[in-house]
């Protein structure tokens, strides 16, 4: 990157090589953060030297990715499978180390023009689409599914039946959402960094939406930072460290941000049946396990843990902490009125994030000459989905409410 003055102003260049490094940085983040998750739940036990193509295929549905599960059982047999889940915390850290890639030569900086912004998103766009082709052309692999030792089983050596399931990439639609994914980084950086530069239209509305952004990523993380926490505690103290280690590597976000709206009221849907189920903590697999939809919500977690209610405490916390930061970080002449309306629809926008990318659906399926059921017996079936209009009023309310108090509290350490 080369710098010239005009008119006693610097003016950055940004070129290749810099969008290069920053997305090599970002793409190797998530890598190795997957990798390691991937190596923590077993993964390198995999048979045909999968392990390899299984982390390309996570990095690729960690950026919104689209991995499609196919299965094959042969003309004696049926075989269905479906897998729909972010693996949040790849997600995480491929989201902080990008945009710290995008907003470095930017630093120091109080504007910049709109086209050389569009210029060096444009650079990271490019590399960013070479690389998640090049992923997703590896992202793909077959396994074979033991029938296993039973009736089933022999009937499917009877007959030479060899049931597989494998992944493919979806290319065009990983292109889009990957595409989506970076400029929803990009532009939440621009907004989170209060010393990132941005052109002078936009200057007189970074100081009523970026004290709120920061805020709310602030929240993201402060859950995600209690969740190592207690993943580290419970790892030391009941055993289970690996499998600790791979929740924390993988989907340590998708558990905390869930808790985070289930502490705010909100109701998920969900079931797990057959050999699907959730690591941890336990008691979500004891709520949802059965063959039938079950509500997951304070009051049904309350019914086998009465201390599940210490999760609205730590979650009324959080949220003020949230409002005081984005009061404090905000002009001093902003009434408390305003605060609360501006926590109120940060905090919607942040659950609405929650519901869409924590969402699970997981669906595998086996029927051998009309023995099982795609849908049952010889499969599995994993479903947790948001009631999205319930969960965004009561983040509205939340909001207004902690935006309130927050801007109250923080009158005597705002800025002018």
């Amino acid at each position: 990157m080369s710098v010239r003055t005009t008119s006693g102003r610097a003016v950055a260049r940004h070129g290749w090589p810099q969008a290069l490094v920053a997305v090599a940085a970002g793409m190797i983040a998530m890598g190795v953060v997957a990798a390691l998750g991937l190596w923590a739940a077993g993964a390198t036990d995999l048979p045909d030297n999968a392990y390899p193509r299984v982390v390309a295929a996570t990095v690729v549905t960690a950026v919104g990715g689209t991995v499609e599960m196919k299965g094959d059982a042969g003309g004696l047999a049926e075989s269905a499978a479906d897998l729909t889940v972010i693996p949040l915390s790849v997600t995480l850290v491929g989201a902080l180390v990008t945009a710290a890639g995008f907003l470095r030569p930017l630093r120091h900086r109080a504007v910049t023009g709109a086209r050389e912004l569009a210029s060096w998103a444009a650079r990271l766009a490019v590399l960013w689409l070479l690389a998640l082709l090049g992923l997703s052309q590896f992202a793909r692999q077959d396994f074979k599914i033991s029938l296993g030792d039973d009736t089933i089983g022999d009937i499917g050596d009877l007959f030479g039946v060899s049931p597989k399931v494998g992944f493919r990439t979806d290319v065009p639609l990983t292109l889009f959402f990957g595409l989506l994914w970076l400029v929803g980084v990009l532009v939440l950086a621009l907004l989170v960094a209060r010393g990132a530069p941005l052109p002078p239209r936009l200057l007189r509305f970074q100081e009523s939406v970026r004290p709120a952004a920061y805020a709310m990523v602030a929240l993201l993380l402060a859950c995600v930072a209690l969740g190592v926490v207690i993943g580290v505690v419970v790892a030391l103290t009941r055993g289970h460290a690996r499998e600790t280690l791979a929740v924390i590597l993988l989907g340590l976000p998708n558990l905390m941000w869930l808790a985070l709206t289930v502490g705010l009221g909100a109701t998920w849907e969900g079931r797990v049946d057959g050999p699907f189920g959730l690591p941890m903590p336990h008691v979500l697999d004891e709520v949802l396990r059965g063959s039938e939809t079950t509500d997951l919500n304070l009051s049904t977690l309350s019914e086998y843990d009465s201390r599940v209610w210490w999760l609205l405490v730590v979650t009324a916390v959080l949220v003020l902490a949230a409002a005081f930061v984005m009061a404090a970080r905000s002009p001093s002449r902003m009434r408390a009125w305003q605060h609360a309306v501006h926590m109120a629809v940060a905090l919607a926008l942040t659950v609405l994030m929650i519901c869409l990318v924590a969402r699970i659906s997981a669906h595998y399926g086996l029927s051998v000459l009309g023995i099982g059921d795609l849908g049952g017996d010889l499969g599995g079936e994993l479903l947790l989905e948001p009631r999205l209009w319930t969960a965004l009023g009561l983040a509205l309310a939340w909001g207004l409410v902690a935006g309130f108090i927050g801007g109250l509290a923080a009158r005597p350490v705002q800025r002018r």
